[in-house]
């Protein structure tokens, strides 16, 4: 035992109070953000339209996007679609206007973005009602995936585990959507996929701090809950540590050189897997370390009669 918890270079547990004092103040900007300043929702969201233009030669995406915005259309979203001559547009609807006239004015900001012959390829407009049904079955994705994860957990460690699962992952959610808010970063499809992401990987890394924990809890003679978690979290410490910083390392890269278009995508990811890491640390463990979890139950149930079958 003793070997075990000399193994403890950090006193994790010992920290937490002031853990508990940072996630709550950094919790309480990201509601009071989302709720002043609400997320700045996409097209696939609120509605509006997408256009698809075809270039007789490879246009500048940039110089096609301040075409645009000198036209009014200052929240149009460009990327290539297909191939390096096809581009598609969404934008906002535009009160008052069809679908053609919509288009006319498109195709008339574009000419100056290139010096080639432009053709409208097709023009759709996603009503209000569409944008509304996606963000229902978005909200309900992720409530689903929560509450799979509190079943599985339970299941998997104990009714305890799970609270402190469920923590940390609301915890990881609620910053995540915070940034997005107080800096009003587009929300779209995209994001809301980086943020199933998250969730995954935030759950990821406490199963790995989980299974470490549940194992030393069995395996130590003595020793205090606290002491136990401090040297199973110091155990995993650098898998995790590896994992963040090689996944950071990814993620930077496309945030940095991906282009506009999975600008938000990287971004929502980035901070997912920062406040992942420090979630399964300082917000589930502690969770469960609060909860009195004790090394009874996480002992394997011995069945009746184990020992008869066991004598020749």
């Amino acid at each position: 035992m003793r070997q075990f918890v000399t193994e403890s270079k950090f006193d994790f547990m010992g920290g937490k109070k002031l853990a508990w004092i940072i996630s709550g103040v950094l919790i309480t900007v990201a509601i009071a953000s989302i709720a002043i300043r609400g997320l700045n929702l996409g097209v696939d969201f609120t509605g509006g339209y997408t256009i698809q233009a075809a270039y007789e030669k490879a246009p500048d995406l940039n110089l096609v996007r301040s075409s645009l915005v000198d036209a009014g259309f200052e929240e149009a979203v460009v990327q290539n679609f297909g191939s390096s001559t096809e581009i598609l547009i969404r934008m906002a609807p535009q009160p008052g206007a069809s679908n053609v006239e919509v288009s006319n004015q498109v195709e008339a900001a574009l000419q100056p973005s290139s010096d080639a012959g432009i053709s409208m390829q097709r023009v759709e407009f996603v009503g209000p009602q569409v944008g509304e049904e996606l963000r229902e079955k978005g909200g309900l994705a992720v409530l689903m995936a929560l509450f799979g994860i509190v079943i599985y957990i339970w299941f998997r460690f104990e009714k305890k585990f799970s609270v402190g699962s469920v923590a940390a992952l609301v915890h990881d959610v609620i910053l995540t959507l915070g940034v997005f808010a107080l800096f009003q970063v587009e929300f779209d499809l995209t994001i809301l996929a980086a943020i199933l992401a998250v969730i995954g990987y935030s759950l990821n890394d406490t199963i790995v701090v989980f299974d470490r924990i549940r194992e030393n809890f069995r395996t130590m003679r003595s020793g205090t809950p606290a002491q136990v978690m401090n040297a199973s979290i110091n155990q995993t410490l650098s898998r995790t540590l590896v994992t963040s910083l090689t996944t950071l390392l990814v993620l930077f890269s496309l945030f940095i050189f991906g282009g506009k278009i999975i600008n938000g995508f990287a971004l929502a990811l980035i901070i997912g897997v920062v406040v992942g890491t420090y979630s399964s640390i300082y917000v589930a463990s502690t969770v469960v370390l609060s909860l009195g979890i004790t090394k009874e139950e996480l002992m394997p149930v011995e069945k009746e009669g184990a020992d008869l079958e066991s004598t020749p």
